[in-house]
């Protein structure tokens, strides 16, 4: 085991950091994405630091196989933009790089400063980088070219204890991001750590800080449970620290109001991790289907609506329902769509086929 060293005000060598070496943190190098390594490998030839970050990091040292892998460099976004041709700078406040090798993108972020607390925009150093991120399983930086884990916060500990522990003191943490109370709750399920009790008992006190954040942050946020193939875990998880009345609210109160609601919903979200992992490439609205179906089910008798009301009537008023129900979360009116008629459809309704809208003719010889 190494040891990182800075120094104090006065000059004083300080321990700054543990380094863990390959023998140690046992992540075998084939188990990085080679695109990944060459981003790094090109940083450091013209001249910068350039690390593997967060998520991917912890999911190697408890040996999952990261879905994506971030990139944390001391290069400036306009500086990563002119190394690599295939990269665009996204965001206006807070900037980052995606470099792009055909389906894959990866995400590349500056060091940021620690001066504006854990949420302003001004680039930093490494020391500052680490106290910006928000639990410590999250707070590793991982050199492929070195093969080496260089661990702040003793990171490396928690995940083998097994504990979701905050880097940013529990009185800032939730105040300056209230997402990231939804971020803790997910890794506890998706990782198997638990949740310290403070930690519970500080988001629980904090739930209601998500109430004034935007519905295209929740909704990304909620996205994310969907896609994971953890959603009923983290569900529980967020329903158990009274988060998940402001991700899906109408959902909630429903639960709360009904029993058989509650396990068949929590019955669904099951059904939908399996076609999550057996099924990766499924789209949007096929998941979503999970999520509207028991609730569709019980808003009528259906045998008696379809005896009164057409199939398009009854496609009509459900959807506008159902448009209601996921809120605060917008997804895309097609993928909607397409839940809802599936749910409908195993309700005996019986929906006309969407027709495709026809490509105009491509006009041939001399136009006048």
């Amino acid at each position: 085991m190494l040891i990182r060293y800075g120094t104090d005000a006065k000059g004083r060598p300080v321990k700054k950091a543990v380094v863990y070496t390959r023998e140690e943190h046992n992540i075998p190098l084939s188990s990085i994405d080679s695109d990944a390594i060459y981003i790094i490998n090109q940083l450091k030839n013209n001249g910068f630091d350039s690390y593997i970050v967060g998520g991917a990091v912890r999911d190697l040292i408890g040996n999952r196989k990261p879905k994506d892998f971030d990139i944390v460099t001391d290069a400036t976004p306009s500086r990563i933009k002119k190394i690599f041709r295939n990269s665009r700078i996204i965001g206006k406040r807070f900037r980052l790089v995606h470099i792009f090798f055909g389906d894959k993108i990866f995400e590349v972020s500056t060091f940021r400063s620690i001066c504006d607390g854990s949420v302003g925009n001004a680039f930093g150093t490494m020391d500052e980088d680490v106290m910006r991120r928000d639990f410590t399983l999250n707070a590793l930086y991982y050199d492929p070219l070195k093969e080496q884990v260089i661990d702040y916060v003793d990171g490396i500990k928690d995940i083998k204890k097994g504990v979701v522990t905050p880097v940013i003191p529990l009185e800032r943490i939730f105040i300056e991001d209230p997402v990231r109370m939804l971020r803790a709750v997910k890794y506890g399920a998706t990782t198997g750590c638990k949740l310290p009790r403070k930690l519970k008992k500080k988001i629980r006190e904090s739930a209601p800080l998500l109430s004034p954040v935007s519905p295209s942050r929740l909704t990304e946020e909620l996205l994310k449970i969907i896609n994971s193939g953890h959603s009923r875990d983290i569900v529980s998880a967020a329903l158990d620290t009274d988060l998940y009345i402001y991700l899906q609210p109408a959902a909630t109160e429903l639960m709360l109001e009904n029993r058989v609601f509650a396990r068949n919903y929590m019955e669904s979200l099951s059904q939908l991790d399996a076609l999550v992992k057996a099924k990766p490439e499924s789209k949007l609205g096929e998941r979503l289907y999970y999520i509207l179906k028991d609730f569709v089910a019980q808003l009528t008798d259906w045998s008696e609506e379809k005896k009164e009301s057409s199939a398009a009537e009854l496609y009509k008023r459900t959807w506008a329902i159902c448009r209601n129900f996921v809120l605060p979360m917008n997804p895309q009116r097609t993928e909607l769509d397409y839940a809802v008629r599936k749910v409908l459809v195993d309700l005996g309704i019986q929906l006309k086929k969407k027709q495709k809208p026809k490509k105009p003719a491509r006009r041939t010889g001399p136009q006048a």
